[in-house]
């Protein structure tokens, strides 16, 4: 799939421009310029800005952008721009949000922060957040917007009509119009289109859809964007255990949650945080990724004991240490092919307890018949190029059972982490690499000890 790079290039060339503006001291002209742009190209500029540049953008912006800005910012930048904000600012910059988004923005703060702002609001506003903040973080509850609008079913499409010219404009996004009952129980759905192109005196109940499908209020995220996607929806109700409407989601926070995840797996899989700043501080990027670095070290100093335990083996048998490291790598590649395929799986929903062990299964025969497919053309390649019969079938051997093993480990890794509750796109990699490694080593060392021995 092609590349389209006119954006990236305008996104630059407005950077360019106002970075320039800003070496020579042109404030006024950076705030004409930031005033004619949408807040999606400003928060774009805002994360392809150093530090010091940011503050300064941050402070030429108008009151009347910063909610939205705020709206279009990762948490890794957003959550220091509002902490510099004083409680009232925030406040009023937030006030014209829809709740999901505010409700976020919130969760975000320090308590006493949080309290400020709260108390900065109306009466109304404080509720409706309040009610949104009373949900779990990365649930259904904390993605829906409570700004609905609801029908009874016994009234007709002209009375409807009338009804929504005299409110004046609908929530963005809105597509379907939730039919409910006295109990506010979610009966049903009106599309939009069929409000205009039926008559007048067409009760609404003969023309809503009663099997419109609800979405429970703490249904989680991912399952919430699988369902969108599964079934191209625009909207979808929430409602809680008895049925009774709560609120709405839309597509565009789905996209958001669909991106995080996308974020999360490939950043997950060099183990580092999806929220990284790209142009964040030296100390605080360097110590986010030391974690890993250090587990990853303890892992390979494991691989390297393994080496040690064979150390008699390689002086022996010198071309062994020209030859050992082509094991863990084949494994360490199929295995990676592997875990790719079965993370993408769980993330899709794909993957669960009925079919885990068939997926196994396959990937533990895929594995075996490409072990032996890269063992006989290593054995060849070794026989031709050293012309040891005995050094090309160690090899051979190895790479089979370590290729046999990496399919296995790539499709069984990622369902344990699962199951163990720790995320398979951040720990999966790690892991299967320190078991091809080990593996790999182990069998060509192994296998060359034995042969030594007789």
């Amino acid at each position: 799939m092609p590349v389209d790079n006119s954006e990236n290039d305008h996104t630059g060339h407005s950077l360019d421009q106002l970075n320039k503006a800003l070496s020579s001291g042109m404030f006024v002209h950076v705030r004409n310029m930031l005033q004619k742009m949408a807040a999606s190209d400003i928060a774009l500029i805002l994360e392809s800005s150093p530090p010091s540049a940011r503050q300064v953008l941050w402070q030429l912006i108008d009151q009347e952008q910063i909610g939205d800005i705020l709206d279009e910012l990762s948490e890794e930048l957003k959550d220091p721009l509002i902490r510099s904000m004083s409680p009232e600012r925030v406040a009023k910059a937030t006030a014209s949000m829809d709740t999901d988004d505010l409700a976020y923005i919130l969760r975000s703060l320090p308590d006493a922060v949080y309290k400020q702002v709260l108390q900065s609001m109306t009466e109304q506003n404080r509720q409706r957040v309040e009610q949104a903040l009373s949900y779990p973080d990365e649930t259904a509850g904390s993605l829906m917007n409570t700004d609905t609008v609801t029908l009874r079913p016994d009234v007709n499409i002209d009375v409807v009509l009338r009804y929504l010219r005299q409110r004046g404009n609908l929530p963005d996004t809105t597509d379907t119009l939730y039919v409910v009952d006295k109990q506010d129980k979610v009966l049903g759905g009106v599309r939009l289109a069929d409000l205009l192109t039926c008559a007048p005196s067409t009760t609404i109940r003969h023309i809503m859809d009663p099997d419109i499908q609800s979405i429970p209020v703490s249904m989680s995220d991912s399952e919430v964007a699988q369902k969108f996607e599964r079934n191209d929806w625009v909207s979808a109700p929430v409602v809680d255990g008895d049925g009774k409407l709560l609120g709405r989601i839309t597509i565009d926070d789905v996209v958001d949650v669909i991106r995080e995840d996308a974020e999360h797996s490939m950043m997950g899989m060099a183990g580092m945080d999806d929220d990284e700043d790209t142009f964040g501080p030296v100390l605080k990027s360097t110590l986010r990724r030391s974690l890993w670095l250090t587990i990853n070290l303890f892992a390979a100093l494991l691989a390297s004991s393994v080496s040690n335990m064979f150390e008699g083996t390689i002086e022996q048998f010198a071309t062994i240490a020209i030859l050992m490291t082509i094991v863990p790598s084949m494994g360490g590649v199929a295995g990676n092919q592997t875990l790719a395929l079965v993370i993408r799986g769980i993330a899709l929903g794909h993957i669960g307890q009925s079919n885990a062990r068939w997926l196994i299964g396959k990937e533990l025969s895929i594995g075996f018949l490409n072990g032996l497919m890269w063992s006989i053309l290593v054995f060849i390649a070794v026989l031709l190029w050293k012309d040891d019969m005995a050094l090309a079938g160690l090899i051979g051997s190895a790479m089979l059972i370590n290729m046999t093993v990496a399919g296995l480990a790539g499709a069984s890794i990622p369902l344990i982490l699962k199951r163990l509750k720790i995320d398979p796109a951040l720990a999966g990699g790690m892991v299967l690499t320190t078991v091809t490694d080990v593996v790999g080593l182990f069998a060509f060392l192994g296998l060359a000890t034995l042969y030594l021995m007789h």
